[in-house]
């Protein structure tokens, strides 16, 4: 795999007299943004909820089911978009004075994704509902909705992902996918979704005069917005005008020690600042640690820990997540070790576009996912890990790249080769799926087919986009604190990364191999400068003194002292020292 090092070209017109200054002007623009318009981020400027087709009809059930006090039984989902779907949920249900709420997460192994005829009968037996809200899932759900329907019991979906023409009968869905939905955002995560149903309902409830009868003050909905920015950065949505303005208040919730006590002793036990904390610590410090308890155990205790509001139970249920994660980590580690013997026997034709797919029947089911976006990083090509699944089928987890919809391709699979694919899900990054077992060299062959079709032997070299060379000046304190406060960066609005070239005053290993290196900038200044996992085979290499990087603007802070330093995403030797 080759990798090039790009600069982005600006997509709007780049004011050079911008107050906010000409380098922070050009990142904005290379994003497509105004930067005076970016920073001027009021919740005013939210988009309407009125714009959610189906939100109407899912406000007037809620309401309905108050008014009546009958069982409302929220099914989230095993990820931490799930499970921040679902604490939203509940906990403000509970803000507006209703208790007769509560929730079922499915299991990974015993019931699958979503809401199956299986699962569906679970709740019926253990929770008695009277109406079934689904989050961050239902889309699909044809059979399980029928089945409720079917005992009288009403549905609402709410959900985010993509779905295949059918709807389900469901009362109310409101999906900013589905057909004939208006609402100019469509990526949302699922706890998007829930946090505009919940503004919605706020209203009605409070135009009705439910808060005055059940002597209940208006509870403030920004409070929540510490979930849904936690939920929307670990599902790596994009990150558009809209995502970005609920990450944004909802950061600042926690920055203010507003939010969620099981969030806090999450992120305590990360060592994060929660004064200082920004959308990558959501995504690298609290959201491994809830996935770990769907992957390996039950996501019931990763929405305990979200919506307890008792200090010492949070702090328990956070330190058995932090275990849990713990050995999800050795289980990756040791499938990793696995994974890279089977490629090992895989030769790649450097004149044809292929896929990555492998299969290992011992496999742990919930840490396939992220091994295949391990494999897909190492390889940039489009991946999908297989483990047993239920008796004559393979699970699979696949991670794409940004030109092929991998979702898309399943389902173009699944049309060609029928019978074949079960079931299937997800987005364009990200999908799930069922395959029969004795045809998975039919699939192999039939994902490389449409890989071949949809990518070219370029696509396959990864590409590294920059916002060009960086001002010495620039590589202060100061400037780095504002590239933090422009935030929140992530998915489809990426952190600003520059380039530059570097002559090397000292390299060494230190920690879990990473190289530690100080630059020079200019005869009396030097930066800090870090290279994660590097390849020790190359590096350190006391013979190179002069490196081309492309790298991102950081803060280290040690021991009360904050001092800039470099993260380098990718390094070459420029100049190599001849020795006599």
């Amino acid at each position: 795999m080759d990798i090039k090092v790009v600069e982005r070209k600006p997509q709007v017109q780049v004011d050079a007299e911008s107050v906010h200054g000409s380098v922070l002007s050009r990142i904005f623009a290379a994003r497509g943004v105004l930067i005076d318009q970016e920073l001027d981020r009021p919740l005013k400027k939210l988009l309407p909820y009125t714009d959610l087709k189906g939100i109407t009809e899912a406000i007037d059930v809620l309401v309905n089911a108050m008014e009546k006090k009958q069982k409302i039984v929220v099914l989230g989902d095993f990820d931490t978009d799930g499970a921040t779907s679902t604490a939203l949920f509940i906990s403000t249900m509970k803000k507006f004075g209703y208790n007769q709420v509560d929730f079922v997460i499915p299991n990974r192994f015993e019931h699958g994704y979503g809401l199956s005829p299986k699962i569906a009968e679970v709740m019926l037996e253990t929770h008695q509902p009277d109406v079934v809200v689904t989050v961050d899932n239902g889309i699909s759900s044809i059979e399980g909705v029928a089945y409720l329907k079917a005992r009288g019991i009403q549905v609402v979906i709410t959900d985010h992902h993509l779905y295949s023409g059918q709807l389900p009968d469901a009362d109310a869905i409101v999906n900013p996918n589905q057909e004939g939905c208006e609402f100019p955002s469509k990526n949302l995560a699922g706890v998007g979704v829930v946090f505009y149903l919940m503004v919605g309902l706020r209203k009605v409830l409070h135009t009705n005069g439910w808060f005055e009868r059940v002597q209940c003050s208006v509870p403030s909905m920004k409070d929540q917005l510490d979930l849904v920015a936690l939920g929307t950065v670990a599902d790596v949505v994009k990150l558009d005008a809209n995502n970005r303005l609920l990450i944004h208040h909802g950061l600042e919730v926690i920055r203010q020690r507003r939010s969620k006590i099981g969030l806090s002793a999450l992120l305590a036990l990360g060592r994060r600042d929660q004064s200082q904390i920004l959308a990558s610590d959501l995504s690298y410090c609290i959201g491994p640690r809830l996935n770990a308890a769907g992957r390996l155990s039950d996501m019931s205790i990763g929405v305990r820990c979200l919506i307890t509001e008792n200090p010492i139970e949070a702090d328990n249920i956070a330190d058995k997540l932090n275990q849990l994660n713990i050995e999800r980590r050795q289980i990756e580690i040791d499938m990793q070790d696995q994974a890279q013997s089977l490629l090992g026997d895989i030769q790649f034709n450097p004149d044809r576009v292929e896929g990555v797919c492998l299969c290992n029947r011992e496999w742990h089911q919930g840490v396939i996912g992220i091994l295949a976006s391990r494999v897909k990083e190492q390889y940039h090509r489009p991946t999908i890990i297989f483990t047993q699944g239920e008796e004559g089928e393979l699970k699979g987890s696949g991670r794409s790249l940004a030109k092929l919809n991998i979702r898309d391709a399943i389902c173009d699979i699944s049309v060609r080769h029928p019978g074949l694919v079960l079931k299937f899900g997800g987005h364009a990054m990200a999908a799930g799926l069922s395959i029969v077992a004795e045809r998975f060299d039919e699939f192999v062959s039939a994902f490389n087919l449409v890989v071949s079709e949809k990518l070219t032997l370029d696509d396959l070299n990864s590409t590294i986009f920059t916002d060009g060379l960086l001002n010495s000046a620039y590589l202060k304190l100061d400037f780095a604190r504002q590239l933090r406060k422009c935030g929140p960066w992530g998915q489809g609005f990426p952190e600003p990364i520059f380039e530059g070239t570097f002559v090397v005053i000292d390299q060494r290993i230190v920690g879990n191999n990473h190289l530690k290196m100080i630059f020079e900038v200019d005869e009396l200044v030097s930066v800090n400068a870090i290279l994660f996992n590097a390849d020790t085979s190359q590096w350190p290499n006391e013979d190179c003194d002069e490196v081309r990087v492309a790298y991102k603007l950081d803060i280290n802070e040690y021991r009360g002292r904050q001092q800039v330093q470099l993260i380098i995403e990718h390094m070459e030797p420029v100049h190599i020292l001849e020795h006599s």
